[in-house]
């Protein structure tokens, strides 16, 4: 009797330890979850706070589509020229749809970046390290793509026409045809009705103008701020280890050095910014026929410096942004840690006291 009463023991365990290792899971899933949804707040609430420095990037780098023939503007004279013509009004043109982007790129940025990370690393040993890293960043930004392109487009639109009075002041005073032609379109109100539009002029094509563009843009930017980050928490961990009364607080550290990565990473990637906001403004009025295309003209006519045109507010926006989102997810990862392990507490003690007693029922 006690051998098969210890043979039924190994063969179900007991219902206090099946619970709690579906607790954990469940746990788990919960704070995964909760990446997602700390990653999505994080992206919205960076492209709020930043988006009228936003607005002056895409007015710097359009402005030669809008008005080719004048002197293009510094970045007082942007100022001045929206605040103006539009006053306040005028930097928080579109920020609906750069919110409902930055939400759903944030969310899948953050969310799949640990599981990506972590699969290429088990399953490729080979590319662990920065490689995983920049594949990690790549993937996460990509899948979120899907709605962030067609939200930047609507956005980037709204950015450069300001309030209506300005706009139908641009069009008058530059001789736009507005329609039927379809040369510029016509103004939006907001962003379901500036969706709509586009769709019903050019199709899906106009809602996902220049996607390759933001591709070729956004996935080394992700990547490499993913690089930059990791790797400059490597040399503070060393730092730490040799100078351990200098350690600050991981959401600080996330704060600082995300701000860092975010920095370097969008001056670095804003050559394929400025083709992607020119590809995604033209409208139907055709003046580059493709990146290739796109890229040969700004070289030939405005030379390199053409291709850092809005560089400045560029890294102005995102050195605050990745700085708070980076702070948040750290912040969330050290209540993650913390939960975990107390957890995994609980699981080891049950599958002691689990051992305990089986020993005893066989002894008995």
């Amino acid at each position: 009797m006690a051998t098969k009463s210890s043979d039924s023991s190994h063969e179900q365990p007991p219902l206090s330890y099946r619970k709690s290792v579906e607790i954990k899971a469940t746990h788990d899933q919960f704070f995964v979850w909760r990446e997602f949804l700390w990653g999505g707040i994080a992206g919205a609430f960076g492209e709020g706070m930043m988006h009228p420095v936003d607005t002056l990037k895409t007015r710097l780098q359009s402005q030669i589509i809008m008005n080719a023939t004048q002197r293009q503007k510094s970045i007082p004279q942007m100022l001045r020229t929206v605040w103006v013509g539009d006053g306040l009004k005028g930097f928080y043109r579109g920020i609906a749809p750069g919110v409902t982007g930055s939400l759903a790129t944030g969310a899948t940025y953050f969310g799949f970046i640990e599981s990506t990370k972590k699969w290429i690393e088990e399953s490729h040993p080979s590319l662990a390290g920065h490689w995983a890293h920049f594949i990690a960043g790549a993937v996460g930004d990509t899948l979120g793509s899907f709605v962030y392109v067609p939200c930047e487009v609507i956005k980037q639109r709204m950015q450069i026409q300001g309030t209506s009075s300005s706009w139908s002041s641009f069009i008058s005073r530059n001789s736009v045809p507005v329609k039927p032609r379809g040369d510029m379109y016509g103004y939006y109100t907001g962003m379901f009705q500036a969706g709509c539009s586009i769709w019903k002029e050019q199709g899906p094509k106009g809602l996902y103008a220049g996607y390759w563009s933001t591709l070729a843009r956004d996935v080394p930017f992700a990547g490499l701020m993913v690089v930059f980050y990791e790797a400059l928490k490597d040399l503070t961990d060393q730092g730490n280890k040799k100078f351990p009364q200098y350690g600050v607080n991981s959401s600080i550290e996330g704060l600082v050095l995300g701000g860092l990565a975010g920095g370097l990473s969008a001056y670095l990637t804003t050559p394929l910014d400025v083709v992607k906001t020119r590809l995604q403004v033209q409208g139907s009025t055709i003046k580059y026929k493709g990146w290739l295309d796109a890229v040969g003209q700004i070289l030939r006519k405005e030379g390199p410096e053409g291709f850092f045109r809005g560089s400045v507010p560029r890294v102005m926006w995102y050195l605050p942004a990745s700085a708070l989102t980076f702070m948040a997810v750290e912040f969330l990862r050290d209540n993650f840690r913390e939960k975990g392990n107390n957890n995994n507490n609980v699981v080891s003690n049950l599958s002691i006291e689990r051992k305990t007693s089986s020993t005893s029922v066989h002894e008995g």
